[in-house]
């Protein structure tokens, strides 16, 4: 087969519509083999005699989209030293943009004999049981597809995982159920456009490996955190069987979400691979350059540093490494026109050396990029290594998930004493966090559940873990040692049990939704999705993890849309500032006022009273800072929010004549169904008794 020079960028493989343009970069490398494989399977090894810094590459006219192929990679190999080149072993391209076929489990992937010594090599061919990469056209017709660009704190963010949404909706085509064809059918995306939501959170959508150990048991990983390609959307997603088909698929799918108003953004897992430790496989970036893309114990580079408690992680000091990186970043962004990222453990992105580093490459690269830079960029900020939580620690263009968010609106809706004053930080956007490093309130990405745990159903049905299913002895997850059950766990027939686990599901997603900063719903929560108390579900690819649409709490999803379009159409529950707290105006309303139970304001002292569990927050309309798009004033009604999470019902003296005149309810979580028709405004100063764990919300009379 002919081979021309061809160049040493871009890295991967490249079609220009008469031939295709291969690079690979190894700096551990002798030689390297490019490896194209026909219909049958049969091998035909092409030498890739030129290197530029580093770069293998060669060009192959004729050849085009379609064709399957890989690397092997001739150097030397002394596993004690962290060297791994064998050519036995075939390599994915890591700039792969599709990848055909899935890891067939055999001894032949290890890079050592099997259950053996790990310091000695195994010269057995892997190829029969690899995947193949597959050449892809980069052509497709956007027609007037652009970045949909909506402001981050107009943003209401929905977790989901493509499969998992529609395997079971019956009125997707089942040929289409579990597919980005799927998601983008009219079905699923007017439920999403019903719901209000504006961006989707894909769960890992990039190619990965369903791990050994997993598929002995039965089992597979449904989640999608063991990466393997950066490039390459998931082929077990697409509806067709031509693998090449898979890169159009994902795109129709962002395009249809983009016409119906809803942002993509991706979460993606640069922080580690699918090829684990000394004793894990070896699919492609450990038989390329091991040392240049992991981070090798220093004092013993046989071994791996692990972060990330999958292994390895990978090496951030590499420019190859984090040229990697930024590639598939750009390319999601400008050829698949994805919104933004969500990234997996991303303290381990930002240690450059040992410790975690806001001034690190990593950082840099992304605030001096004119595409990434641009972007929604949401970090999960934290790792397993030491020093690793880091929420409220990341540099300004970041969003983080909010996890003392989550842990105070838990505390305080499981009624735990000693918590408004954390309570009202998160409420009113965590300016604790985030407002002394010149950061908004949308720097805070605001949960209480999401795919890694407890599904809120389960959260309030469940005392502890029940993950028998995973085989693990139910081991896995994070042990919870605090209780946020309502009365007796699991499956009741107590109506009041039943009644109040659904009033702290209204509890919580009202709580989510009316906090400042960027609301984010675990996708089925909104129905009332369960996983009988599985709090770690990343292996149950059936019907435990999917959505169960013959079982939706219909009142649940309208009480959840009501408030999502509550939301997004007042600004006082998204302001682009933090609050003041102080009169404005000439001494008229504050931006925002506390109220105890009896009327009075919030004192120093009240805040750590350590068995209040009864709060109002006042929000004043008038007084929202942020200027309209010509600069005019935006004005917007004023509310009231009464919380409380005791064991008693509480009455509410309500804030004096200064403050409103009169009140009218708008919504209460132990009436999903919206204020009881004719109900007559409220005068200030009167009395509202709101019921134990109950949210109330009054607006303002006109």
């Amino acid at each position: 087969m002919e081979v021309w020079p061809g160049a040493p960028y871009p890295l991967g493989a490249t079609y220009d519509g008469s031939g295709t343009n291969f690079s690979l970069f190894s700096e551990a490398a002798e030689s390297v083999e490019l490896c194209i494989f026909d219909p049958d399977g049969v091998e035909t090894r092409i030498g890739l005699s030129e290197a530029d810094a580093f770069c293998w590459h060669g060009y192959l006219p004729g050849v085009g989209p379609g064709q399957r192929y890989g690397f092997r990679v001739h150097g030397p190999y002394d596993a004690a030293s962290g060297v791994r080149c064998n050519p036995a072993k075939l390599l994915l391209d890591p700039y792969a943009k599709a990848v055909d076929g899935s890891v067939t489990w055999h001894s032949a992937l290890y890079p050592y004999p099997f259950g053996g010594d790990d310091l000695a090599r195994d010269d057995t061919d892997s190829a029969p049981y690899m995947p193949k990469a597959v050449i892809t056209s980069p052509y497709f017709d956007w027609g007037r597809d652009a970045p949909l660009a909506r402001p981050l704190h107009e943003t209401v963010i929905y977790e989901v995982h493509v499969k998992g949404f529609t395997a079971a909706h019956p009125d997707v085509p089942p040929e289409l159920r579990g597919t980005y064809a799927g998601l983008a059918h009219p079905a699923a995306i007017g439920y999403l456009h019903r719901l209000g939501v504006t961006a989707v959170e894909l769960l890992p959508v990039h190619q990965h490996v369903d791990d050994h150990e997993l598929v002995n048991r039965g089992l597979t990983n449904y989640w999608g955190y063991d990466t393997v390609g950066y490039l390459a959307p998931h082929n077990g997603y697409r509806s067709s069987k031509d693998p090449t088909l898979a890169v159009q698929e994902f795109k129709a799918m962002v395009k249809a979400l983009h016409e119906a108003g809803i942002e993509v953004i991706l979460d993606v897992v640069y922080n580690h691979t699918a090829e684990g430790n000394h004793l894990g496989p070896v699919f492609s970036f450990k038989g390329i350059d091991n040392a240049a893309y992991y981070r090798l114990d220093e004092r013993e580079p046989r071994y791996y540093v692990d972060t990330t408690g999958t292994g390895n992680t990978l090496n951030m000091r590499h420019p190859h490494v984090l040229q990697l990186i930024m590639d598939s970043l750009r390319y999601w962004a400008l050829d698949m026109h994805v919104d933004g990222f969500r990234f997996d453990l991303a303290a381990s992105l930002a240690r450059q050396f040992h410790e975690v580093d806001r001034l690190s490459a990593f950082f840099d690269l992304i605030q001096c990029d004119p595409v990434v830079s641009q972007l929604k960029l949401i970090a999960e900020p934290w790792d397993l290594g030491s020093g690793g939580y880091q929420v409220g620690n990341f540099p300004p263009l970041w969003s983080e998930w909010n996890g003392k968010y989550r842990d105070a609106v838990r505390d305080y809706w499981r009624g735990a004493g000693g918590v408004l004053g954390d309570l009202a930080y998160r409420l009113t956007g965590s300016s604790d966090l985030y407002e002394s490093q010149s950061r908004r309130p949308y720097a805070s990405i605001n949960f209480v559940t999401s795919h890694d745990g407890f599904t809120l159903r389960d959260l309030v049905s469940y005392e502890r873990k029940h993950n028998e299913a995973n085989g693990f002895d139910n081991r896995d997850g994070t042990d919870d040692n605090r209780s946020w059950n309502c009365g007796a766990e699991g499956p009741t027939d107590d109506a009041q049990v039943q009644s109040l686990r659904r009033r702290q599901q209204r509890n919580f997603l009202a709580t989510v939704l009316l906090s400042q900063g960027v609301p984010m719903l675990c996708g089925g929560d909104e129905i009332g999705r369960t996983q009988q108390g599985n709090n770690n579900a990343f292996c149950q690819d059936n019907a435990l993890s999917w959505f169960d649409w013959e079982h939706v709490d219909a009142e649940l999803l309208a009480f959840v849309a009501r408030l999502v379009r509550l939301r997004l159409d007042h600004p006082v529950f998204r302001r682009r500032r933090f609050f003041h707290g102080r009169a404005i105006r000439g001494g008229q309303l504050t931006d925002i006022a506390w109220f105890r139970p009896d009327g009075a304001e919030m004192a120093e002292s009240d805040w750590t009273v350590g068995y209040a569990r009864a709060l109002g927050m006042l929000l004043d309309g008038d007084a929202i800072p942020d200027p309209g798009p010509r600069g005019e004033r935006i004005r917007d009604d004023t509310y009231y929010v009464l919380l409380n999470a005791a064991d008693v019902e509480v009455t509410f003296v309500l804030p004096g004549q200064r403050w409103a005149r009169s009140w009218v309810e708008e919504l209460r979580t132990t009436a999903p169904g919206g204020p009881e028709p004719g109900n007559q405004p409220l005068e200030a100063g009167a009395e509202l008794v709101v019921a134990s764990f109950e949210l109330a919300l009054l607006r303002r009379a006109a």
